[in-house]
């Protein structure tokens, strides 16, 4: 980690909803990969509906998410917010929410085979 940097510096969240092991193990496979210095988990929080990773990088958190729907089924949502402004640059400095659902039956959730899901578990029930 760069000097410049804390150790509680972050730029972007992903958020793993629900809990799942397998996806947790990949985020931390796809850092240690990178092997960049300016990369890193700052902080994991796990919360009561699934785990947040505090990452140093917005465009490294965008990639992870992009990764993450490839590997697996399920929504990603992403959001930006405006944090700050930098004084020299006079850019306006954003951190990113990536928000990665993981879908219970292993489906698309917008696709058609959200639909053929629903017409299971109707045909399912007594």
């Amino acid at each position: 980690m760069p000097n410049q940097l804390h150790i509680d510096y972050y730029q972007a969240t992903i958020q793993i909803r629900p809990y799942n092991e397998e996806v947790v193990k990949f985020i931390n496979n796809q850092v240690r990969k990178r092997n960049d210095e300016r990369i890193f988990i700052s902080k994991i929080v796990e919360g009561k509906h699934g785990i947040d990773f505090f990452i140093s990088s917005n465009k490294f958190a965008r990639i992870i998410g992009k990764k993450l729907t490839k590997s697996f089924k399920g929504e990603l949502k992403e959001s930006i917010k405006l944090y700050s402004r930098d004084r020299h640059a006079g850019k306006n400095l954003y951190r990113v929410t990536v928000c990665f659902r993981m879908n219970p039956f292993g489906k698309s959730v917008h696709g058609k085979d959200a639909k053929i899901t629903k017409d299971i578990l109707k045909n399912d029930r007594p």
